[in-house]
């Protein structure tokens, strides 16, 4: 079988055969310009200053990421802090990582977000615990995002695990998977794009992009004929010194020098970053399906970045 023969063949997961089963889901059936965006719970018992950003984005983005202990930095759970923008009206997406849980706790985890009325979950290995707050804490990492997908599939059509029927009939979750275009290593990247998609992702979000040639290529020669929609990752660069800090400490990610130097010669560098970043939104339009936009502790400004860039209010 070739590759585009893969590519093209449809996953086993349940919610592509069935009705959406979230507002997330029904704008990828109707082929919507997907807009998500990025807010991490709190490092406490208060989500107040969480729920603030992430109403402001109501009617702005399809749906909100709830980050799970992004950097291996610990803050409220990603299901709890879902579960807080589910009651504001807000379309989560529910991050789960497979780094704190083994398979135990991740079915108990994703069980609960059915339960919960949680339907979008992106799956994800989880960074290394040594980057983290809690550097000597263990981690599981019994699976794996691959691995997650395909539990998730199993879940989907009404299996556990251990391939048990599960009592109460088959679960109903949308499941979606990181990708980096820019990866090094071009054939590592289809090796692994392929297996996420044999596993039954219906969607991916992409990591921090800057370099628009890279995805370009990435869409025409890997993506295309999959079916299922990828989203850039769009990060709004704050200061030179924000872009050069995320040169020397994300692997994979390289800010262009004249990106640098057009924030380090503005006179309103978080305007300048506003700029860039709409203007990436642009360039993402013509290549992709959809955009993911990061903006940390700045989740306000991601309204006016969209209205620069263009791009309507969601329905």
């Amino acid at each position: 079988m070739t590759d585009s023969q893969l590519l093209s063949m449809p996953s086993s997961s349940a919610p592509a055969a069935q009705a959406p089963v979230s507002q997330f889901h029904a704008a990828i059936e109707r082929g919507d310009f997907l807009v998500t965006a990025e807010v991490m719970p709190p490092k406490g018992g208060d989500p107040s200053h969480m729920i603030q950003m992430a109403n402001l984005l109501k009617g702005r983005v399809h749906a909100v990421n709830i980050t799970d202990g992004s950097r291996a930095v610990m803050r409220m759970s990603s299901l709890a802090a879902s579960v807080l923008l589910k009651q504001q009206g807000i379309e989560p997406i529910c991050q789960m990582a497979c780094r704190d849980r083994n398979c135990i706790a991740l079915q108990a985890d994703l069980m609960g977000a059915q339960a919960l009325g949680i339907r979008n979950v992106l799956a994800l290995t989880g960074d290394p615990i040594k980057a983290g707050d809690h550097p000597e804490a263990r981690g599981v990492f019994e699976l794996e995002s691959v691995r997650l997908l395909k539990l998730i599939d199993k879940l989907n059509q009404g299996f556990d695990f251990n391939d048990k029927a599960l009592p109460d009939g088959a679960m109903t979750l949308l499941a979606g998977a990181a990708v980096d275009p820019q990866c090094g290593s071009w054939s590592g990247l289809q090796r692994r794009f392929e297996r996420k998609l044999a596993a039954g992702a219906q969607f991916f979000q992409s990591q921090l992009i800057s370099d628009f040639d890279r995805l370009s290529k990435f869409m025409e020669h890997m993506a295309i004929g999959c079916n299922k929609p990828v989203l850039a990752g769009i990060f709004l660069l704050k200061s030179a010194k924000n872009a050069q800090f995320i040169n020397r400490n994300v692997p994979g990610v390289t800010i262009p020098q004249e990106i640098i130097d057009r924030l380090e010669k503005a006179s309103d560098p978080l305007r300048e970053g506003m700029t860039i970043a709409a203007e990436q939104v642009h360039m993402a339009r013509q290549i992709c399906q959809g955009v993911h936009l990061m903006a940390v502790r700045r989740e306000d400004l991601i309204p006016e970045i969209l209205e620069m860039a263009g791009v309507e209010a969601v329905r």
